[in-house]
């Protein structure tokens, strides 16, 4: 059987992008071209039966979605990690440029793409200007290959053991906790991580559901507390709104420090408990070892330790 690679990578544009139009739209191709490649594809991987072709569906389609079938989401498993595998074999030839070009993926955190990117990216680019960076910023921890991504960025206790983990963006970070001023002078300043049981607190949760307690730590003593409030958001995507609230004076938030900090500066937050906040270690860029390197994704890495070394 010969299958066309144009229409393997037509079905997984679709398939990544959920749609014919975003899938057009990231491809770089027609709505109409990627449906027609599809079709193409599902009647070849198809069985023969009385003289007729019978094609395999890959997709179901409706007005409103593409869902991928058994069928779809078992190919897909498999092709991606491969058609990632030919593009960085293909890519091999970049070695014999002057400067590195092509298409460099990364699949990151919501919170690094607010905080850390934005001090790399705008430099990152003007440094190579035939590389082309596409960041999917999402909270839930995926298979980088399987995504269509070269590298990822996580924290060390997110990462899996056979990556190669590279430092990207400060060393050390905290959470921190915050209030409206006007909310503390109603209902007081708490002194202790535990006081926060009894205020309104802006709760977040993870996109699988897991909504992690408040940690505090003082002079080796660690506290964990899981307070209640009028507002739950999913960390990462709806973590502004939650902020906003606070600043309205609805409750206590607790985020990355570094993401609240012009608000501490602006005078709209206030900090609490400032003297409990813990401390962890900064996010790491994150591939896998059993891969070839691209020559996107090695700029990249080679960018970020030089500015480590300047930092």
């Amino acid at each position: 059987m010969k299958i066309d690679l144009g229409d393997l990578n037509a079905f997984v544009a679709v398939a990544r992008a959920k749609g014919f139009r975003d899938g057009a739209r990231a491809s770089g191709g027609s709505a109409s071209g990627l449906s027609e490649a599809v079709r193409r594809l599902e009647t070849q991987l198809g069985v023969r039966l009385l003289n007729r072709q019978l094609g395999v569906r890959l997709l179901n389609r409706t007005t409103r979605s593409v869902v991928l079938t058994e069928a779809g989401a078992s190919l897909l498993a498999r092709l991606g990690p491969a058609l990632t595998e030919v593009e960085t074999a293909l890519d091999v030839v970049n070695g014999f440029r002057d400067r590195p070009a092509g298409t460099l993926r990364l699949n990151v955190p919501v919170s690094a793409a607010r905080l850390v990117l934005p001090s790399i990216v705008p430099r990152f680019l003007a440094a190579y200007p035939g590389i082309r960076l596409e960041v999917i910023a999402e909270e839930s921890f995926v298979d980088v290959l399987a995504a269509g991504c070269d590298a990822g960025i996580r924290y060390d206790e997110r990462l899996e053991q056979d990556m190669i983990a590279v430092p990207i963006g400060p060393r050390v970070q905290r959470f921190a906790t915050a209030a409206s001023p006007a909310y503390l002078d109603r209902h007081g300043r708490p002194q202790h991580p535990r006081d926060l049981l009894g205020h309104a607190c802006l709760r977040g949760r993870f996109a699988s559901g897991a909504m992690p307690p408040w940690e505090f730590e003082r002079g080796g003593e660690v506290v964990r507390v899981d307070p209640t409030g009028p507002l739950l958001v999913t960390l990462g995507g709806a973590a502004d709104l939650a902020v906003d609230a606070a600043i309205a004076g609805t409750g206590i938030v607790s985020l990355f420090e570094d993401w609240l900090r012009p608000y501490f500066e602006s005078g709209a937050l206030e900090p609490v408990l400032e003297s409990w906040w813990q401390s962890f270690p900064g996010p790491f860029l994150y591939y896998p070892g059993r891969r070839l390197v691209s020559a996107p994704l090695r700029a990249f890495i080679d960018f970020i330790k030089v500015s480590a070394d300047h930092a």
